[in-house]
């Protein structure tokens, strides 16, 4: 199976007089905007100029789209400092088909066009963003976009959805406890009760929600429910899985050009260093050097083959497009279990989804632009 980006092509209805325009959009009003930030000041930094274009628009954490400087530096997350999206220059989207056109209004001015986007590459996480929210408003606008589509998105988004398909495809999935807003406002004792069937730990969750915000290991009856309350502050719908004995693994997933198969990466690891963190949680992904990402895994070759035609069968049963990371557990028995899709991944150089790629002889820009082109190559409307 190749695993290189296909030669470049022109869609049908691309500029043949200039240069792609791409608008990378990011922040948004989810818990996961910081990381969101940084995701696109690595973008900004390594997309092609050459190539393309590009026109970066932010989202404030209130839901503002802004027109912000083309420069990468005060989106950078450190330790000591936390980026965010801040601006005047607000943004509008036409949601005419006819126009793929933005419109920039500053206070005290007259509206002025931006000019058309011939596609939208949206480094959202979490919530108005990774959820279908924003491919739906690209769908009505006619306008093509990196990633997953509206389904796609928004059922990988939400954890207790995901089993559900994973299990009618006939996945493994691990087992869980779903709770729901009105069960837990109505007994809060009975929906705790079937979670001492999952035995101990657990790990209580936001449903629709990524990078380890809100999420907590429970390793006693006494810790649920607070666990469970801090969940409930970035979803009211909570998902408790049983931990899972397993080495954490990822596979990274390529829509293939035209009608050919989604290509497969190497399978890369996560290990968090003992003592460091009780699970590999956000301060672990973003804020130190706990965590340490290995690339390829040390498997036998024929799990990690397993769990790349394993992935590529996640992919295509969530309908998936453009690009996807598949998580998985490897116990010591040999079972897999799959834990996640996630449609946006962490996207900077050192994260996990680049990384494998970069194992596969396709770097951090040629990436970017093999997203790009499988946007621009996208049917408009019903796919």
């Amino acid at each position: 199976m190749s695993t290189q980006p296909a030669p470049e092509a022109q869609p049908t209805d691309a500029p043949t007089d200039r240069k792609p325009v791409v608008a990378l959009v990011f922040g948004g009003r989810s818990a996961e905007h910081v990381v969101s930030c940084a995701t696109a000041a690595s973008v900004l930094r390594s997309i092609d100029r050459a190539k393309f274009d590009v026109l970066p628009i932010g989202i404030t954490a209130e839901g503002r789209w802004v027109l912000m400087a083309d420069d990468p530096e005060p989106l950078q997350l450190t330790a000591t400092h936390t980026p965010s999206v801040q601006g005047t220059s607000e943004v509008l989207i036409s949601t005419d088909p006819a126009s793929r056109g933005l419109t920039v209004r500053e206070p005290g001015d007259v509206p002025r066009e931006l000019g058309d986007v011939d596609v939208v590459f949206p480094l959202l996480h979490g919530p108005f963003g990774e959820d279908g929210t924003i491919q739906g408003l690209m769908e009505l606008s006619d306008m093509r976009y990196v990633g997953s589509g509206v389904s796609a998105s928004a059922v990988m988004m939400d954890k207790h959805l995901m089993k559900v398909v994973f299990r009618a495809a006939g996945l493994p999935v691990g087992p869980y406890v779903l709770i729901t807003d009105k069960e837990w406002q109505r007994d809060k004792a009975a929906c705790m009760e079937p979670v001492a069937a999952l035995g101990r730990p657990v790990f209580v969750k936001p449903a629709r929600a990524g990078s380890s915000v809100g999420v907590s290991r429970v390793d006693s009856q006494e810790q649920l429910e607070a666990a469970i309350e801090e969940a409930r502050r970035f979803d009211p719908k909570v998902l408790v899985e049983a931990a899972i004995d397993g080495r954490e693994v990822e596979c990274g997933i390529l829509e293939g050009r035209g009608s050919d198969l989604p290509r497969a990466s190497r399978i890369g690891e996560i290990t968090v260093t003992e003592g460091t963190h009780a699970f590999y949680d956000f301060e672990s992904k973003y804020l130190d050097d706990s965590a340490r990402l290995t690339c390829p895994a040390d498997l036998p070759d024929a799990v990690a083959q397993e769990i790349r035609e394993q992935s590529i069968r996640a992919f295509d049963a969530a309908g998936c497009e453009g690009l996807a990371r598949v998580d998985w557990f490897y116990s010591p028995d040999g079972t897999l279990t799959l834990n996640e899709i996630n449609t946006m991944p962490g996207f900077t150089p050192s994260s996990m989804y680049p990384r494998v790629w970069d194992a596969e002889g396709v770097d951090y820009q040629s990436l970017i632009t093999e997203l790009i082109e499988l946007a621009l190559h996208r049917r408009v409307g019903l796919r």
